[in-house]
């Protein structure tokens, strides 16, 4: 009798532990297929990222009042696919308004190349409000010549952007709703660097730092303006109040317009420029950054400029401006 009842127990024992195993794994494989659900939906929410570049309803603001939103100034130079690419890409952002293509080659966009953008604007804007198109033709071949005021405009933010990088329609708007709460500063998506060459025994010789740089430190002292927010007025500046020799210099070497426009702000506000975090596909293959001596070339630009303003203006700063909503670790 009592061997059957040690058995028993010992019978009860072995199912205990065989039934709190069994929770454990269940629990385990319950806890394993929470991440991979949490992870899947996740992803889906992100597939308007990965699979395009266009989400209307990741806008911060769907409409607004005429005058309210931004005009894209874009530099281009024969490259008519990637034009194409980039204002058709543009075209459908909510906050768009206008869009200014600098034209600076020695003959007139086309008339099919006008037909195109247009009838590509019309398509995605289609419901919407009308986005203008304007080509400033410009007789001399200048990089000076993205900086040129432009009559008329309508808007006070201006979006300037290169015509081979693009970014989605809700970072570009989350750019703009940075710009607004600091409009005096430049806010983008490219951080550059400045820092002070001591190698030299020098105090005021500047070295040009590149994204690597910036990567390794967190500090930064421009946003180029391939990719950035800026206000109207710093048009009128730099066509009327920039030094001449700075943009004889800039026309002659075919570089450092952005650097330039950095100065010219910072020399304005006495601030820094925000660094707004943002996804940027490279859809063309070569730009002046891959030549070889490019920051030689650029640190010799802001060498010249700090003695042109008489000072260095740029303000290094580590702060950065992150949309939360999308961003799994800050």
């Amino acid at each position: 009798m009592r061997g059957t009842l040690l058995a028993n127990r010992r019978g009860i024992q072995r199912f205990r532990q065989i039934a709190i195993t069994a929770v454990k794994s269940s629990n385990i494989k319950l806890l394993l297929f929470c991440c991979i659900a949490l992870t899947l939906v996740m992803a889906a929410t992100r597939a308007s990222d990965f699979m395009g570049w266009t989400n209307p309803s990741d806008s911060l603001d769907q409409f607004l009042p005429p005058g309210k939103g931004y005009a894209i100034v874009m530099n281009t130079w024969k490259r008519y696919d990637l034009l194409k690419q980039s204002i058709s890409h543009y075209s459908s952002c909510p906050g768009l308004e206008s869009i200014h293509i600098v034209w600076s080659e020695p003959n007139p966009p086309s008339d099919s190349l006008s037909k195109f953008l247009n009838h590509v604007i019309e398509s995605k804007t289609k419901g919407m409000k009308k986005v203008e198109l304007s080509f400033d033709i410009n007789t001399e071949d200048s990089l000076n010549n993205r900086f040129k005021e432009i009559p008329g405009l309508k808007t006070d933010a201006v979006f300037s952007i290169d015509d081979d990088v693009i970014f989605p329609c809700s970072s570009v708007e989350f750019a703009f709703k940075v710009w607004q709460s600091a409009p005096d500063a430049m806010a983008g998506f490219v951080p550059r660097a400045h820092w002070i060459d001591k190698t030299l025994g020098k105090k005021d010789y500047y070295t040009y730092g590149g994204w690597w740089s910036v990567w390794c430190t967190g500090t930064y002292s421009m946003v180029l303006s391939k990719a950035a927010f800026f206000h109207k007025k710093y048009l009128r500046m730099y066509t009327n109040e920039m030094p001449v020799s700075i943009k004889e210099f800039v026309t002659k070497n075919r570089n450092c317009e952005d650097i330039a426009m950095s100065f010219l702000v910072a020399n304005a506000t006495g601030a820094p420029p925000i660094w707004v975090k943002g996804k940027i596909f490279e859809i063309g293959s070569t730009g002046i950054s891959s030549l070889g001596g490019h920051v030689e070339r650029r640190t010799r630009c802001i060498n010249r400029f700090a003695a042109e303003f008489g000072r260095m203006p740029l303000v290094p700063t580590t702060a950065k401006a992150v949309d939360s909503r999308y961003t799994w670790f800050w």
